[in-house]
């Protein structure tokens, strides 16, 4: 192990371990989400006198009430809201959490790794689908939703990172994903970019995605196996490959795998079909092409 070990002072170690528990069981309870994300934000971004001027209906300028009004995910939109398709029942609380993990970073509290580690790591217990232990989630990390994201055991994710969860991604025990790496599970068509298919898309055990590359939706990343810097991964990757370019190809295995690995003619099979998942629009949904295209073929 080339890490050292590294701590806060104890006064430091306190407050943290008191901070967060106290956020983890708010949001254990059955207290109302929006009210634990606004109040925690506000105290995290130092905005308590202003919340208690606009609470006491004192006069705030029209920028500083948008601002405290933003503490409250329920006064806010994200980008996922508007997709047609998604869990109405799970994005709720889903918005709520993701709101307060984005904001979150928006501090400067964010940098203080030894803190924001962990904060990040009791978040992702109550955002994820499932969320293992000892997960390092750096800064800047982004998601659909996140209640379709699966995290095993030791998982690092480095900054910038963006976990795409409009399908499922499964990410398995000991994964490292490296910064501005993107992780998809939804696709358009190349006709009709309106049309989404979804897809479970899989980062399995020991894998390495490393830096600014893509795994495309319904792909899978073998136990193991390496995704090369800037790849762009549009078919399976086999346990213990190494796989690198744009599109990715295996080009070599891991040394010391060779007698259990497929053989590199063997690699680059396009399995996404298998892994689309299907769903239902509802029937009172209000379809509409927001870019107002004639999609028909010339004549």
């Amino acid at each position: 192990m080339t890490k050292r070990h590294v701590s806060l002072p104890a006064d430091a170690e306190a407050g943290v371990r008191a901070f967060i528990d106290e956020v983890d069981e708010r949001l254990s309870s059955d207290e109302d989400t929006c009210t634990v994300v606004e109040e925690t934000l506000v105290d995290l971004h130092g905005d308590r006198d202003a919340y208690e001027r606009w609470q006491n209906d004192a006069e705030v300028s029209p920028a500083e009430r948008v601002r405290l009004q933003g503490y409250d995910p329920c006064n806010t939109t994200l980008e996922s809201e508007y997709y047609a398709e998604k869990d109405e029942d799970r994005f709720v609380r889903s918005k709520h959490l993701q709101w307060l993990w984005r904001q979150f970073d928006a501090t400067p509290m964010a940098d203080n790794v030894e803190f924001a580690l962990r904060f990040r790591q009791m978040l992702a217990d109550h955002l994820f689908e499932e969320c293992g232990e000892n997960c390092r989630f750096f800064k800047g990390i982004t998601f659909t939703y996140g209640h379709n994201i699966s995290v095993g055991d030791n998982v690092v994710v480095h900054d910038d990172v963006h976990l795409d969860d409009r399908g499922k991604l499964t990410i398995g025990d000991r994964v490292s994903i490296s910064d501005d790496a993107h992780l998809y599970s939804h696709d358009h068509d190349i006709v009709d970019q309106t049309e989404v298919s979804n897809y479970h898309t899989v980062v399995a055990d020991d894998a390495r995605v490393t830096y600014d590359s893509m795994v495309r939706a319904g792909c899978r990343v073998g136990e193991n196996a390496v995704v090369g810097a800037k790849s762009i991964v549009g078919s399976d990757v086999p346990d213990h490959h190494v796989a690198v370019g744009q599109p990715a190809k295996s080009v070599r295995v891991k040394p010391g795998w060779e007698d259990v690995a497929e053989p590199l003619e063997d690699a680059t099979v396009d399995r996404r079909d298998e892994r689309e998942i299907e769903y239902e629009l509802p029937d009172d949904l209000d379809t509409f092409d927001e870019f107002g295209r004639d999609l028909s073929p010339p004549k």
